[in-house]
Formats: structure tokens, C-alpha cells, sequence
């Protein structure tokens, strides 16, 4: 199931020299089926040390300096999160090689306690940012994202809503690929509304792990790959930010990753919220994420001529 990441890797020439060195002697161990998309004409890819491969144990209570250099338990700022989610600190664990981000119900109330980590790093184009992630059996959304510090310019990686109730069907067979730009006064919020942004294959998503990654090579071009699949490309200024709200710029600011879950006003307005008793149900109430990976494109080394 596992292989050394260098020596079994099919584009292992898309990455530093350093990172070959690196990785060949490195505790960490990566799935031999992994691809990445080719970097920008030039460039070459660079392992970021805001990957993780949650090969430590961490819970609210005993953080290691791997999970502290990395992650920041709470949101870019002092929201606790839409309509009933309330972002909360102790509702993370590492553990077996993974993380896990739960959900439960605030005692006494209608609010769903869920998990949340922010990355101390911020993410740059040209990058191509992938998670291994198992959604959870419920109907909260399951997110893996990037944000600006101003809020103002979003890339969802994935957003899925993955519980098995019958009111949930069509959400739990497809993915939500998408991004937004945002005017935050008076409020204004461009994402794409096309049949492409819900992904579907046949898959219903919850019964296992996917990668699912997200590849901005500029301010105007994403591309989101599905288990290794390129399945979605979204390119242009009438695709990315057709009413300007970035100022004619596209999708240019540094963003942070943020993995959590959500009980999103849109749904529960609708009746769509998890019961008392699928969120005691430990079996249903976990979002899994197997590792994180961030690659920047960084400039293709000349080797001098001997």
C-alpha cells in the first residue's frame, strides 16, 4: 500500500533536487499512486512545509511542535462560524496517522460544536494544494479551504456534504468545487453557479477516501483534480471574477488553508441540520483527513554546463 514517495513516484522530476534528497531519507512515507499536474512552463515543484502528514499524536490538550509550527485551532479572526456552527477548540484529534475534525451539539442549545484548524502559513500561486480526506456521515459540510487575511478571495479545495439521510442524497453523491470573491461593504459575493461546480462520478463520497486538490496557477486559471483526475477548469476573468470585485486583479492574495466543519445557515434554514442523535454518534460525527500537501512552483534550477 505504501512506497517510499521518491522512489516510486511517476513525476518525481517536477520537484526540487532538494526536495529528492529530503524525501529519500524522510520518516514521511506517501502513496505511490500520487501525480501531480505540471508546474507553470519553468518551474518545478517545492514540497511546502505547511503539508502535513499527521504522522504524530495530538489532541486538544497535548499539541506537539509538529501540529504548533502548522496549525492555529480557530478562524482567521473572531467568527465563530454560519448559522448554528460554533468553531471550537477542543473538537480535533491526531491520532493512527490522521486527523480527525468532530462535530457534537452545544448542550441546551440548537448549536453544532465543530473542529477547526487555520494555517500559521499562507499559500501562494503557483501552487497546487491536495487532501486526502474521508467526508463525514453527516449533513454538515466537510471543508478543506484557503482564504485571504481580508476575507475578500476564497479557493474551496473540496466542500461536500456527505450524510446518508434521504434528504440529503444529491449532495451526498457529488463534490463542491468552487471559490468566491467577495466585496465585504456593502456585501457582495461572486462564486460560479455552473452544473460543473457540483462534481459528480457515481461515487458517494462518505464511504471512503478521496484526494481532492486544487491547482491555481494564476489569478485567473484553477484546476481541481479528483483522485488524480483533472475534472474541473475554471479560467478567465468571465469564470473567475466576471463583476470585478478584485479590482480587475483576479485571485492574487495570500491565502491560509482551513480544514473544519459547518452547519451553513443555507441548509439549516431549509430544515437540513444534524439531530441530537446522529451528532452522539461517533461513527457518523468524524471528518478524516489522511495528509495534507502543499507544492509552490518555484524556479527551475539551471545546472551549469561542465
Amino acid at each position: 500500500m505504501w512506497a517510499g514517495f521518491y522512489g516510486n513516484y511517476p513525476n518525481a522530476t517536477y520537484l526540487t533536487e532538494e526536495d529528492k534528497k529530503h524525501l529519500r531519507g524522510s520518516p514521511f512515507f506517501f502513496q505511490s499512486d500520487v501525480t501531480l499536474p505540471a508546474p507553470p512552463s519553468g518551474m518545478e515543484w517545492k514540497l511546502s512545509p505547511a503539508s502535513d502528514e499527521f504522522t504524530y499524536t495530538a489532541s486538544p490538550d497535548k499539541k506537539p511542535g509538529a501540529f504548533e509550527l502548522r496549525w492555529e485551532c480557530a478562524f482567521i479572526n473572531p467568527w465563530t462560524g454560519p448559522g448554528k456552527t460554533l468553531w471550537s477548540a477542543g473538537h480535533f484529534h491526531v491520532t493512527n496517522g490522521s486527523l480527525a475534525i468532530t462535530a457534537t451539539r452545544k448542550q441546551g442549545t440548537d448549536g453544532v460544536l465543530t473542529g477547526i484548524l487555520t494555517s500559521r502559513d499562507h499559500v501562494q500561486y503557483p501552487a497546487y494544494v491536495e487532501a486526502r480526506v474521508k467526508i463525514s456521515n453527516q449533513v454538515l459540510a466537510s471543508n478543506v479551504w484557503m482564504l485571504s487575511d481580508d476575507s475578500t478571495e476564497e479557493i474551496d479545495v473540496i466542500e461536500a456534504y456527505g450524510g446518508d439521510r434521504p434528504d440529503n442524497q444529491w449532495h451526498a453523491e457529488r463534490l463542491h468545487l468552487s471559490h468566491h470573491v467577495f466585496i465585504r461593504k456593502p456585501f457582495q459575493d461572486y462564486q460560479p453557479t455552473d452544473d460543473g461546480s457540483w462534481y459528480w462520478n457515481g461515487t458517494t463520497w462518505r464511504d471512503g477516501f478521496h484526494r481532492v486538490g486544487v491547482f491555481w496557477r494564476d489569478p485567473w486559471h484553477l484546476e481541481y483534480y479528483v483522485d488524480g483526475k483533472l475534472v474541473r477548469t475554471v479560467s478567465g476573468r468571465e469564470k473567475i471574477d466576471p463583476h470585478g470585485y478584485t479590482g480587475g486583479k483576479g485571485l492574487t492574495k495570500p491565502m491560509r488553508i482551513i480544514i473544519n466543519m459547518e452547519d451553513q445557515d443555507w441548509r439549516s434554514t431549509a430544515g437540513v441540520t444534524p439531530t441530537d442523535e446522529e451528532l452522539a454518534d461517533n461513527q457518523r460525527n468524524i471528518m478524516w483527513v489522511d495528509w495534507i500537501r502543499v507544492y509552490e512552483g518555484v524556479q527551475t534550477k539551471q545546472i551549469p554546463a561542465q
